[in-house]
Parts: C-alpha cells; structure tokens; sequence
C-alpha cells in the first residue's frame, strides 16, 4: 500500500520541481506567435539575428563611430542624450543594438561573455564600421564591454566603461574584497540573486520565479538603491515594452546568469589595447560617487591595479548619470578627444 502512494506522490513532485525550474519557450520574433520584427536586422555566422539602430551623422560623415551596449532591462532605443551641436561639430555616428534576447535580437541558448564580444564584431562587420571603432559599455552591459577589451582589442579605437558591471567572484580578485564590495550593495535581496546567479545558475529561474524571497531590488524601480538623480532619470527614460517581449528568462535572466558565471579573464588579465596610443585610443572607467547599484570600492581597486584605465569619479553621479546630457557630453568627449 505504501509503495502504491509513494510512488506516484514522487513522481507528482519530480513533475512540479521540473516545472519550477524549466523556464517556458521564448518567444522568438518573427515566427508563428511570436512579436513582429520591425527593426533592421543583421544576421550573425550561427544563425541568429540581431537588431540595430543607428543614430548620428550618417556612417560616410562620421569621424567617429560609437557602439552603445545597453545595460539591464534595456534595449537600442535608450539613445545617449549628447547634445547635438557635439554630435554635429564631431561628427559622431552611434550604433545601438538589442543584446541577445532583448528586444528583436534573437536569444542565444550559448550565450556567454565571450560571445558578447564576437556579436558586437560581427554587428560591426555587417555594418561596415571599417578596423576600429568605439565602444560605451553601461552597467550590465559592462560585462560585454570589457569582453571586448579581451577577445576583440584590435578592433577597439577607445573604450568608455561607464558604471560597469562587477564581479564579486573575477579571478585574481582578492576575497577579502570581494566580499567586503558585495556586503555594500543595500539590498540583501541583490547579493542572494548574485550568489545564486553565480553558483547555482540552473537554480536561477525558480529563484526568479518564487515568491518567498526578494530577489532583485532595482527592478522595482525603488529607492533603497536609486539616488534621487536616478529616480528622475528613470521618469525621463523611454518605456520601451520591446525590451523582454521574448521572454524574461532569455533577456533578463540570462544576462544576469551569464555576467555572473565564471569567467575565462578577469579585468586583472585585460592589457592595453593602445600601449601606443601617442593620446590617441584610451579606455576610460566612469564611475558615480553615488551609485548605489555598483559599489565604487572594486572599481577604484581595479583601475589602480590597471593604471593604463583612466579612472573618473562623478562626485554626484548615480547609477544613470550618463542620461544626463551635460554628463554624457563628458564621456564622449573624453573618449574621442582623449
């Protein structure tokens, strides 16, 4: 009798755990049920195609051409607001994309940090952006910036790394850092995300998913972790409903998973792109005095171990002060100007 009940109640509880921890299908675009394609699309080497936006003086004016890579819950139509006199006396071309899974940008099941960068190349290629050009790298998307940096330094003319992403568990990273930094985020709710991002990632949709702990505290757009400059911001910003329409687990959860893996290099690894440069191809490293989001501590450790990044710190900024234009127009005058 035992074994009669006992069997199917197991078989009951496999079936449900499975389902906590499968995430459903995305939604891919432009296939039967899946949202439109309305954006110009390249496609990439393994199939998959990633979308695009361009904005700026035209590609044939241009002196610079700059690739913006979104940071979390984003896509290509968060457009840097530069003041269009720079924009015009420069002649700056920018090139926004969808990451993989964002927007109209198809998922990648392999997605890692590396393929970030190789993504970014061949966006480049297809679009004939020439042997170099520039990179902003904002937040999350921080990850494939400095991937970048690693895999793709040749193609790099400048490297702008605005409150970027870290890694509490990079290589070559002292420990006692690490776990200092990540104790500074406001939030328990974000380190736990993080720990599990990193250490149980098949764990990590049913953690997104339950409803007994928090999980991440700036998708709530609250203020334990915006500044009051950020939540303005964050009024002003462009509600994009494009952004996850595949799928949260492809965009969101994924970029999360993949930031947080581990990696081949840490920022320790990376070296100078430019040990030539005679003031021309820099990388700089912006970060905000205030950012609640990213803790300035690993940054500062990082750039004084990497003296060749130039470090800058915004005394008022927060986590999105690079969408206030009077500090945008900073940032992309220290990249192309040096």
């Amino acid at each position: 009798m035992f074994v009669q009940v006992a069997v199917p109640v197991a078989v009951a509880v496999v079936v449900i755990a499975y389902k906590a921890l499968k995430p459903p299908p995305p939604k891919i675009c432009g296939t039967p049920g899946g949202p439109p394609v309305t954006s110009p699309r390249i496609k990439l080497k393994d199939g998959r195609y990633l979308a695009y936006r361009e904005a700026g003086v035209s590609k044939d004016e241009a002196a610079y051409k700059i690739v913006f890579i979104h940071g979390f819950n984003s896509s290509k139509f968060q457009s840097l607001p530069v003041s269009q006199g720079i924009v015009e006396e420069l002649k700056l071309y920018f090139l926004y994309f969808d990451r993989a899974g964002y927007g109209e940008s198809d998922p990648n099941p392999k997605r890692s940090v590396k393929s970030e960068a190789f993504d970014i190349q061949e966006l480049a290629d297809a679009l004939q952006l020439g042997s170099r050009f520039y990179v902003i790298g904002t937040s999350l998307g921080g990850y494939a910036a400095w991937s970048c940096l690693y895999y793709i330094p040749h193609r790099l003319a400048g490297m702008a790394l605005v409150v970027p992403f870290i890694h509490y568990w990079w290589p070559k990273i002292p420990r006692e850092l690490s776990r200092r930094v990540i104790r500074m985020l406001p939030d328990v709710s974000d380190r736990w995300t993080f720990r599990v991002a990193h250490y149980v990632p098949w764990l990590f949709y049913w953690w997104m998913t339950q409803k007994w702990f928090p999980t991440l505290s700036f998708l709530s757009g609250g203020p334990s972790v915006f500044t009051q400059s950020d939540l303005k911001i964050l009024k002003k910003l462009s509600k994009d409903p494009q952004k996850t329409q595949q799928g949260v687990y492809e965009s969101l959860y994924r970029d999360i998973m993949v930031g947080y893996a581990s990696w081949e290099f840490g920022p320790l690894d990376v070296r100078n792109p430019f040990p030539d440069n005679n003031g021309k191809g820099r990388v700089h490293l912006w970060q905000g005095y205030e950012d609640k989001i990213i803790p300035d501590e690993m940054n500062r450790y990082i750039t004084k171990q990497v003296p060749w990044i130039k470090y800058h710190e915004v005394f008022d900024g927060g986590h999105l002060f690079i969408f206030e234009q009077h500090k945008c127009d900073l940032v992309i005058k220290a990249l192309v100007l040096g």
